[in-house]
């Protein structure tokens, strides 16, 4: 067994050039590969998605690419692929590509949520928990913790302010792979530098990180077959409440309009959407008062998505209050309930009171990547208190999607965004 662990502490060796060059046209775009000296050793990334797959970090260093008239980014405006070790305030070890690219699909989501302070945790590339308030950072990072404490395990935080002391209190009561932020305050650092292991990057593009939803990027897919498919990255139209688009829909000559949301409610959608821009299709995520209440990803079916966020949404509510009340997960209860009466009421008395707060559902909105198909998936929204619903429209079945959304009591609003948001 101990020869098995080893596998994830060694460093791979990288058989990959410093520098790649590739040709669209008639422009070049160059990149140069990324390497760190840390304890002595000068190397890139530790391995890839797995421990035995080489691989190397390019940071893009030369281009002025324009196709069919849209200006992509250029060179300068590095974060992930520009770390160097003055950015990594605390190394552990050489990062490998998972730890990286969460970081990255962490900033991808808060490039859309400059406006107030905002904390996103993610693992496996799909965030986990989200918040964002004005009441501040520390605020947000204990919301978006709470919003799924079992899958934060071992996660990766992004936040968008300096980081305070109280936010790394916060941090510290859990574990954490990687902890990225604009600025660390003293304290702050001093706290977070006692887990020993935890990778702490300063990364300051941070702050500018709005700007960057101004110009798409080159997104590269490369295929089983060694091709690949080229595409300008995704680019979202919800910059503010006022984009969205009304609900309404027209059938046979009869004209369908959804209720207009709320002014909180437009936010959390705002909230919402921006968030999905990480989250992988298909998808459906419930946000309430600026954080997520469940995230839903990966299902082939729409409805399954819904269904996948609601259970999500119960599981991780039961969660809560078991460990606030007994200091346990959910899962160490039932397994503890097996062979104790007493703890197995305890555990009757949650999955009680989870059933009946709907997991903590009701008051929350709802956003899908694609669009509803049928009605069944908006249907069960409804059932479980969803109060507003973001979705790109389009489908033949819009005009019953809103006839679902009037039929409700309360009515439940609906707005489209006017475009699709999957990220495969």
């Amino acid at each position: 067994m101990s020869d098995l662990k080893k596998m994830y502490k060694t460093l791979q060796q990288d058989p990959f050039p410093s520098e790649l060059t590739l040709k669209v046209g008639d422009q070049e775009m160059v990149f140069t590969k990324r390497t760190w000296d840390i304890e002595g050793e000068t190397k890139g990334l530790r391995y890839g998605e797995n421990p035995d797959q080489p691989a190397a970090l390019f940071e893009l260093k030369k281009s002025e690419l324009e196709v069919g008239g849209v200006k992509f980014r250029g060179p300068g405006m590095g974060l992930v692929s520009a770390l160097s070790e003055s950015n990594m305030l605390q190394a552990g070890k050489h990062p490998g590509k998972i730890n990286l690219t969460d970081v990255d699909n962490g900033l991808n989501i808060l490039q859309y949520l400059s406006a107030k302070p905002a904390a996103v945790i993610l693992k496996h590339n799909n965030p986990c928990g989200a918040a964002w308030t004005e009441e501040g950072l520390s605020k947000a990072m204990k919301r978006a913790f709470e919003c799924d404490r079992i899958a934060a395990f071992g996660g990766a935080i992004v936040v968008n302010r300096t980081l305070d002391k109280e936010t790394a209190d916060i941090i510290n009561n859990a574990y954490f792979e990687v902890v990225a932020a604009p600025a660390f305050e003293p304290e702050a650092l001093e706290e977070l530098k006692k887990r020993k292991n935890l990778r702490i990057l300063e990364i300051p593009g941070i702050n500018n990180l709005e700007t960057f939803s101004k110009e798409p990027f080159l997104d590269i897919k490369s295929l089983m077959d060694g091709g690949m498919v080229i595409q300008y990255s995704f680019r979202n139209r919800i910059l503010s409440t006022d984009d969205f688009i009304p609900g309404a829909a027209e059938k046979d000559g009869e004209a369908f309009t959804a209720r207009a949301p709320s002014a909180k409610e437009a936010d959390d959608l705002l909230f919402a959407w921006a968030v999905e821009a990480g989250v992988t299709s298909n998808s459906v995520l419930f946000v309430k008062d600026g954080t997520t209440t469940a995230i839903g990803t990966g299902e082939q079916d729409r409805v399954g998505c819904v269904l996948l966020a609601i259970n999500k949404a119960y599981t991780k509510y039961a969660d809560m209050l078991s460990f606030n009340e007994l200091g346990k997960s959910l899962f160490e209860l039932k397994l503890a309930a097996r062979n104790d009466e007493e703890l197995a009421g305890a555990l009757e008395s949650i999955e009680s009171r989870t059933k009946e707060a709907h997991g903590g559902l009701p008051g929350s909105v709802a956003v899908s990547d694609g669009f509803f198909p049928f009605r069944d998936g908006v249907d069960l929204c409804i059932d479980e208190g969803i109060t507003a619903i973001a979705q790109p429209g389009g489908s033949i079945r819009d005009h019953e999607i809103i006839q679902a959304v009037n039929e409700a009591t309360p009515q439940v609003a609906m707005v489209f965004t006017g475009q699709r948001s999957f990220k495969h």
